[in-house]
């Protein structure tokens, strides 16, 4: 059997093949992905789930100049073989190689960048708006997953959007899954679309039985039809988006190429936006994902014969520590409730969740309500501790501000994956969260040097009658041994780790280790350098002040942007206190947005590592 794969380079290449052909192309591409995710780690399952709908609409369509829009990003990975980056794959996620996401840089194809959820149904109907004023005619489709489409943001856009009337096509990929299990009204809904299709099909055929009845039939039919708004909620599925101002076509077999062709030919000829309703399996085609889609979400590299990780885990890992320390907390107070959003597994609260299920709340990808509610909790003597990533805490800052902050309310927040997180590139990275937490009023900022003080401050959140957040890096701990009877830090103290004459080095978080192994490799130069764990980001140690004044130098090192961080509010400080004089300088992420690589790598190359800090002393010392 001839390999299709070799000879496909261009979307325009589809257009050779036969159906027989392009189902072929559908399981040589399923092959590929498999092998080549399995060397380089990446998201697997939700790629394997769009083979086929990513060939339809790439035979289908006329990319570039019609548009496809990605929502989040993590299901592009055969866009990407189409459109001419298949010898790139092995590159995938690694420094200088091809992005896990669409890229503009990559390629004319890749239409919106994106890689939080939410977000392609406003991209597209952007998009058509710009083309009607333009006067072009090229046609546009965004395709957006079930869990992604309960989301807030895409529902404010499908209602503008049905508003405007405008011509573009949603594809929601209905697999039952976003990263997790879905949970929510509209995901049940959905799962009875998605089981029961006949639905449309009985609709059709009461019309038509009532119709055929001589002398009354049609008058029976017009009675229906006028009581239309009560017996289509009975009889019509999508009557959600029907009422929305959208057609609705589906479900449709998603893993049927010419099923979809057909469909999406249906809905070019219909004026007025369309939501397309496709049904896929998040894993297709690769036994481990398809029983585990969730273990198989985002993955490293694994054996192919059973699907087993090829790195082996040394240590506990920081969302582990916090899973297990919310956990004992919630044993001992019956107050605590744990929330997420979407993301119990990788936050760690799962174990919150198996142990106390009455008391977790995974609302779904939605952060802003995640908060709000946890707002609500808290005015009603609960003590929430909610987890999110870092990436998507930005995305419901204003509800931190407004309805955490402003009303001072106990809530603590659990940072995941603060500063580098590696391979998910720019849209990922945790690294604003101290500039613009530190801004907002009655909200206390840590974050722990290891896992053992992160237990220590999830329980000072919990004992705070204010806002908390404790911001931590992905990955695994350091591998110290832990002792969760540990009690609470006071608010504002940090601790003098080394003591010196000549340099202070003020690092917070995941820099305080490479720093202090940077220190002890200057050897002779050791006691000329002072190290301190300044736990807090707010409200600062005030005996950084007097600290301050015994050094020449002072040098202040955070996993986040320099623009508003750590150093520049140890900056405020000792200027406020007058000892702008003294000669300050700040180590950190720079004013660019830090690309995919692996997360030692990165911090390497922005010299957040033993030796970036190392030579940065170094430096300093020999008057460089």
């Amino acid at each position: 059997m001839e390999d299709l794969l070799n000879n496909i380079n261009h979307p325009d290449d589809l257009n050779e093949l036969t159906n027989e052909e392009l189902t072929q192309l559908s399981d040589e591409i399923r092959d590929f992905l498999i092998c080549t995710v399995s060397e380089t780690g990446g998201h697997l399952a939700s790629n394997l789930g769009v083979v086929e709908l990513t060939i339809a609409l790439h035979k289908h369509l006329n990319s570039p100049k019609d548009k496809i829009v990605w929502d989040v990003g993590h299901q592009s990975y055969t866009h990407k073989i189409l459109t001419g980056r298949k010898d790139k794959m092995t590159s995938i996620r690694k420094r200088n190689g091809l992005s896990g996401y669409p890229k503009l840089k990559e390629s004319e194809h890749d239409i919106i960048e994106t890689g939080h959820s939410g977000t392609s149904i406003s991209s597209a109907l952007g998009l058509a708006c710009a083309r009607d004023h333009r006067g072009s005619s090229e046609r546009i489709y965004s395709v957006i997953g079930d869990g992604a489409i309960t989301g807030g943001m895409a529902f404010e856009a499908l209602n503008h959007g049905g508003h405007l009337e405008k011509d573009f096509n949603i594809v929601l990929n209905d697999n039952d899954m976003s990263i997790a299990k879905n949970v929510g009204a509209l995901s049940n809904y959905l799962a009875k679309l998605r089981t029961d299709p006949s639905l449309r099909k009985i609709s059709g055929e009461m019309g038509d039985l009532l119709n055929s009845i001589p002398g009354i039939g049609s008058g029976m039919f017009k009675t229906m039809d006028k009581a239309k708004d009560s017996l289509k909620y009975l009889l019509v599925p999508g009557v959600l988006f029907e009422e929305m101002g959208y057609t609705y076509l589906g479900p449709v077999p998603g893993h049927d190429i010419e099923a979809l062709i057909k469909i999406f030919e249906q809905a070019d000829k219909i004026n007025g936006p369309v939501v397309i309703h496709v049904n896929t399996i998040k894993g297709k085609g690769y036994y481990p994902a398809e029983s585990c889609p969730s273990d198989y979400h985002g993955v490293g590299s694994f054996k192919i014969e059973n699907g087993e990780s090829e790195k082996t885990k040394t240590n506990i890992t920081y969302s582990q520590v916090f899973g297990e320390t919310v956990t004992r907390l919630a044993e001992e107070d019956m107050r605590v409730v744990g929330i997420t959003a979407a993301m119990p597994a990788g936050t760690g609260l799962d174990l919150f969740q198996e142990r106390f299920p009455e008391r977790f709340y995974d609302v779904g990808i939605a952060e802003q309500h995640a908060l709000t509610l946890s707002a609500g909790l808290a005015r009603g003597g609960m003590r929430p501790i909610v987890a999110l990533y870092s990436t998507f805490l930005q995305r419901g800052y204003d509800q931190l501000i407004h309805d955490l902050a402003l009303q001072n309310l106990p809530v603590t927040i659990g940072i995941d994956r603060a500063g580098i997180v590696g391979s998910d590139g720019e849209t990922h990275q945790g690294q604003f969260d101290l500039s613009y937490l530190r801004a907002v009023p009655n909200l206390t900022v840590m974050a722990p040097k290891d896992e053992q003080e992160l237990v220590e401050m999830i329980k000072t959140g919990h004992k705070l009658d204010n806002p908390a957040a404790v911001r931590y890096p992905r990955g695994e701990g350091l591998g110290i041994d832990l002792d969760y009877s540990r009690s609470e830090i006071k608010v504002g103290k940090g601790e003098l780790l080394l003591d010196g004459n000549k340099i202070l080095v003020i690092a917070i978080g995941s820099m305080v280790h490479p720093s202090r192994e940077a220190i002890e490799d200057l050897k002779d130069n050791k006691s000329k350098i002072g190290l301190y764990n300044a736990r807090f980001v707010k409200p600062l140690p005030e005996e950084i002040i007097e600290l301050a004044q015994k050094y020449d130098y002072i040098i202040t090192v955070e996993e986040n942007s320099l623009n508003g961080g750590f150093g520049s509010a140890v900056m405020e400080l000792l200027a406020d206190n007058k000892l702008q004089q003294k000669l300050i300088k700040r180590m950190g992420i720079p004013d660019k947005f830090v690309e995919h690589g692996g997360q030692n790598e990165m911090r390497d190359y922005y010299d957040l590592s033993i030796r970036g800090i190392k030579e940065f002393i170094l430096n300093i010392l020999e008057g460089k």
